[in-house]
């Protein structure tokens, strides 16, 4: 680790269109990119990253679509499935990523479109 940095947990999710891999593709992507954007990472900084989907989202896993990404070859991922609970967001991934950060550095959770109501005070 590098001695200025720590390690931090960022949440985060999206959701897709449908339960098509392209709209998994999709949704995935934006909220990774939405993730290294809005927190200024270094790709290889991004140690983990865990993926949660709703029972709705089964066309493909969202890590197998992340680990496409290019320069993200070293990062651990793993999918689950989140717990079912009546009223929740259709069509959402969830994420949490453990990442390398400067000490003091206001962390971003990028929540995007249907997810955001999930989180507003971090939207």
């Amino acid at each position: 680790m590098k001695d200025d940095h720590k390690i931090t947990f960022i949440r985060g999710a999206t959701t897709a269109s449908g339960n098509s891999v392209k709209e998994i593709e999709v949704s995935v992507v934006e909220l990774i990119n939405e993730l290294i954007s809005r927190n200024n990472l270094i790709k290889t900084n991004i140690l983990s990253i865990i993926f949660t989907t709703t029972k709705d989202l089964d066309a493909c896993f969202p890590a197998s679509v992340a680990r496409k990404l290019n320069g993200l070859d070293s990062v651990a991922f793993l999918d689950c499935q989140q717990m079912y609970v009546s009223n929740d967001v259709d069509f959402c991934v969830r994420i949490m990523a453990q990442v390398l950060l400067p000490p003091n550095k206001p962390i971003m959770h990028p929540y995007l479109r249907g997810a955001a109501k999930l989180r507003t005070d971090r939207c």
